[in-house]
């Protein structure tokens, strides 16, 4: 049997213990590195384009290929994570991700950019549930949400270091050298998880205080005595509602995301005519909002809970609440009309939203199931936001962007586009209210 980690002398100021927020902080640069990789090329998209004769249906096959990899990466990952345990799993797919990010700069062909955003979508894939599963081990359930709206507003920071780097970069040693140093980071934060990683229950560092308190829900001392619990099946953990709440949730929202992180840098680029390093502001400037969203979309819910709230009308009450946040992006061209920022703002606060949203949807998977199904639920509902992005780019964006480019119209375009992104979510708060109305946490041994 596990033991727990000996008793420490606890800081006076926190008699807790604050062991786990290092945890958290290690995952937030991790999911920076990430996003960081996977948004430089949009970045250099205009150098790519004239070197490679691109046309915004190039663009859009490269982008599938990234999404289809990544969906399929997800189907898997999330098994080999529960696996292999988060300090093995991270590692491995961090390092892959980090080699696929610096070989896009021997890429010499679009075919080639295609096979290089394949082989680092299947490799990024594993941020995700690594991360969840990490925050599930790390954190009670009332802290969750807040955890992983920090861990995942590292997703805004990568957003906003790529837009104030690469170009730079580009325009001084040339587009190939922006994606070495980006992708080089990755082994930067590979030295740091092996110093200071490691399960609560084999963590020296960790206080006994510490301990107890983050297995302080119920049932969760026992689970966390148990050494080796038996894996879950795809097809048993696809027979509960719960599941499918969250993967329709993700299938519906995560398409909204991709396309920020895509196609904003050319609407930026094609609506004001911003080119090159011009772009950088405006691009931080919505995910410096983003990042606002994300620890915000913890700390509502959190909030709520500490009022009483049970925690299930907490978090669906604050989906809600950010879903209705997300519509006003419909009318960010009308604004963009008056002044270039007030798209930029109405934009920033969708993309807010967003990720306010993410931090509770990803910790919906915790709340409704163990510990031990946390990385595979994840990995599921990561594969179905992956092909709702390459639905999204193949039914809507790639002939739609295509046709409206080809006759001088591409704003219509952006017009049904921002529509689409209005309307996601209060859908998928419906679909996930109507499966799980309790969010009830399922015993996957009945």
């Amino acid at each position: 049997m596990i033991q727990a980690p000996p008793a420490a002398s606890a800081p006076v100021t926190d008699p807790i213990g604050k062991y786990r927020w290092t945890i958290c902080s290690l995952v937030f640069f991790a999911t920076t590195v990430n996003y960081l990789d996977r948004a430089v090329i949009s970045l250099l998209k205009p150098y790519l384009e004239t070197e490679f004769h691109w046309n915004a249906g190039d663009y859009a096959n490269i982008e599938i290929a990234f999404k289809l990899a990544y969906s399929l990466g997800m189907l898997g990952v999330g098994r080999v994570i529960d696996k292999l345990g988060t300090k093995i799993g991270y590692a491995l797919s961090t390092f892959l991700w980090s080699v696929a990010a610096i070989g896009h700069a021997f890429v010499s062909s679009t075919l080639g950019f295609s096979v290089a955003r394949a082989f680092l979508g299947v490799t990024e894939a594993g941020n995700f549930p690594a991360a969840i599963k990490t925050t599930a081990e790390w954190f009670p359930q009332k802290e969750r949400a807040l955890a992983t709206g920090i861990f995942n507003s590292g997703s805004n920071v990568g957003a906003i270091i790529a837009p104030l780097t690469v170009p730079l970069i580009a325009e001084s040693i040339g587009w190939r050298w922006a994606f070495v140093i980006t992708g080089a980071i990755g082994f930067v934060w590979l030295i740091l998880w092996f110093i200071y990683y490691e399960v609560p229950a084999r963590q020296a560092r960790l206080s006994k205080a510490e301990f107890d308190y983050i297995h302080s829900d119920v049932d969760d001392m026992a689970a966390a005595a148990i050494t080796t619990e038996p894996k879950v099946s795809w097809f048993k953990l696809l027979t509960f509602r719960q599941t499918w709440a969250f993967v329709l949730g993700k299938f519906l929202t995560d398409p909204i995301w991709w396309f920020y992180l895509f196609w904003l840098p050319d609407f930026l680029s094609k609506q004001y005519g911003l080119k090159g390093t011009d772009i950088a502001l405006p691009v931080a400037m919505v995910y410096i909002l983003s990042s606002v969203g994300s620890v915000g979309g913890g700390w509502i819910p959190l909030n709520f809970i500490k009022k009483g709230w049970a925690p299930f009308r907490a978090r669906k009450t604050s989906m809600l609440l950010i879903a209705l946040c997300v519509f006003p992006i419909v009318f960010a061209q009308r604004l963009g009309q008056i002044d270039m920022w007030l798209a930029v703002l109405v934009i920033g606060i969708a993309a807010a939203a967003h990720q306010a949203w993410s931090a509770n949807i990803f910790t919906t998977v915790s709340d409704m199931f163990p510990k031990r199904a946390v990385a595979s639920v994840t990995g599921i509902g990561g594969m179905a936001g992956g092909l709702g992005g390459i639905a999204l780019t193949a039914l809507v964006q790639k002939q739609m962007f295509v046709h409206y480019e080809s006759i001088g119209q591409l704003d219509k375009a952006y017009f049904i586009m921002f529509w689409i992104c209005g309307a996601a979510y209060l859908l998928a708060w419906l679909l996930m209210h109507f499966l799980a109305p309790r969010m009830k946490k399922i015993d996957i041994d009945a």
